[in-house]
């Protein structure tokens, strides 16, 4: 039996982080099985539907490592909706299912309960297809359902607690624990991995599995993701759309390593490890079924590491969408002529060691690029004190009259400028700093000002005395 998983996102807005962790999960238990990793794109809801997010869909996969090409599909559940109905009546004609009338407010009025679940009213009133009928599955009167699965062992559910629930609606549209299964049927997939938060609607599909007379798939529900109070992401109120950290910076090496540790850990005490090392250890029955813990600042981190982990050319490529502006990411704050590709490649090294997301390297790298540095007022303020003019008149001295231009002369200029007034080489450089690149933190300081010139330096400074009294 060729192993056959799948993964079902819909198209209605934004890559859902814990969406990419159970493809990735998917997509490596299909290749460690010799298998097949099959996309469905669950396009039924046309209302919700929009094609350029069914392409974010595919963007995204792409840049998680699951690329075109080398999975089944996409297909479109919306094609299948003649199976789905052809389902429908097959259930309804073996007696698996019957019709329904019934309001949300006539159940009520009949149980006394807004809470309380269907209550089988129409089982044996023999109600006919027609407009307004829903069709709801038979649940056995009796009996359990136990549903085999790989991560959270054999959870059981009793028949007597599952309601007739509703498989297609007045309309004749199957819902989608009908259309799910149906579609899973028709494709053989044989192993169904995804989130905790279906493991309800298990039950249900394993029932209407076994009256369509097929064989379950495999089950496995991976852990929910959760946030910081231990909430389950939401779209609302959490960051988690992979889109939105694939454009601030985050590479697709450190994302992947990172969502595949929600719920699961490599051998030894380690948690950064090449993908190969994933793939290959990577086993579904080691997944803790507990809620797995989305901590964007061990993310950041991650980030942060496989940044430094880069060959310094392999750095400066990935800059280059926040350095020229390229695709959908905002453009940086200077114009395409002004970009030096000689500077940034000379601060490149420096850079790579102090910034945690690609798109960090623009307020860190723009005063080598505009015309006059973006200064934050607040840091202005905070440093330019009453000595700060004197200061900066004795270093433009100091650096006028100097022969070589580079990071050492600079330091041990400045060194003897601040020891003249009492003043260690940090009080001594700060002015200087805010001066010429316009904040209080950056790069090192020196290998700056070599890179950026003699004539940028000392007009900056220059401008920045003006301003004080």
């Amino acid at each position: 039996m060729t192993v056959r998983v799948r993964f079902a996102p819909s198209p209605t807005g934004m890559f859902h982080v814990g969406g990419a962790r159970s493809a990735l999960q998917n997509w490596i238990y299909a290749k460690q099985q010799g298998g097949v990793f099959v996309l469905r794109i669950e396009d039924t809801d046309a209302a919700r539907n929009k094609p350029e997010w069914t392409e974010g869909i595919l963007s995204a996969l792409d840049w998680i490592g699951i690329s075109r090409g080398s999975y089944e599909g996409p297909h479109f559940q919306s094609a299948n909706a003649g199976e789905h109905r052809t389902a429908a009546t097959r259930l309804y004609e073996s007696g698996r299912a019957y019709y329904c009338d019934c309001t949300r407010e006539d159940v009520q009025a009949r149980t006394g309960s807004q809470y309380q679940g269907y209550d089988g009213y129409h089982r044996d009133l023999d109600l006919g297809p027609g407009p307004g009928h829903a069709l709801r599955f038979r649940t056995p009167d009796e009996g359990t359902t136990v549903v085999v699965d790989l991560i959270r062992g054999e959870p059981t559910f009793e028949n007597k607690l599952i309601e007739d629930f509703v498989i297609a609606r007045g309309d004749g549209s199957p819902v989608f624990l009908l259309a799910n299964v149906v579609d899973d049927m028709t494709m053989g997939i044989t192993h169904v991995i995804r989130a905790e938060e279906h493991l309800p609607n298990t039950p249900k599909q394993q029932l209407l599995w076994d009256a369509l007379g097929v064989k379950p798939p495999v089950w496995a529900h991976v852990p929910v993701v959760v946030n910081e109070k231990r909430q389950k992401l939401s779209k609302r109120r959490d960051k988690v759309a992979l889109e939105a950290y694939r454009d601030e910076g985050y590479l697709a090496g450190a994302m992947r390593n990172y969502l595949m540790l929600l719920g699961w850990a490599p051998s030894g005490d380690r948690e950064i490890v090449p993908w190969s090392v994933i793939e290959d250890e990577f086993r579904l029955a080691e997944v803790n079924p507990s809620p797995a813990f989305f901590d964007e600042k061990k993310l950041r981190a991650f980030n942060g590491e496989y940044i430094r982990a880069l060959p310094v050319a392999e750095f400066i490529d990935a800059c280059q969408p926040w350095l020229i502006g390229t695709g959908t990411i905002a453009p940086p704050p200077w114009q395409p002529e002004e970009f030096d590709a000689d500077a940034f490649a000379a601060v490149a090294p420096l850079a790579q060691t102090r910034i945690a997301v690609l798109s960090e390297i623009v307020p860190n790298v723009d005063f080598l690029f505009l015309a006059s540095p973006m200064i934050d007022e607040a840091a202005w303020t905070k440093t330019m004190k009453d000595s700060s003019g004197e200061l900066l008149d004795a270093a433009v001295a100091a650096f006028e009259a100097l022969d070589s231009w580079d990071a050492e002369s600079l330091k041990s200029t400045l060194e003897a400028v601040g020891a003249e007034r009492g003043l260690k080489l940090g009080k001594t450089q700060a002015p200087v700093r805010v001066a010429v690149t316009g904040r209080t933190v950056g790069l090192p300081l020196f290998e700056s000002l070599e890179v950026l010139g003699r004539e940028h330096t000392l007009t900056r400074m220059r401008a920045a005395r003006l301003r004080l009294p």
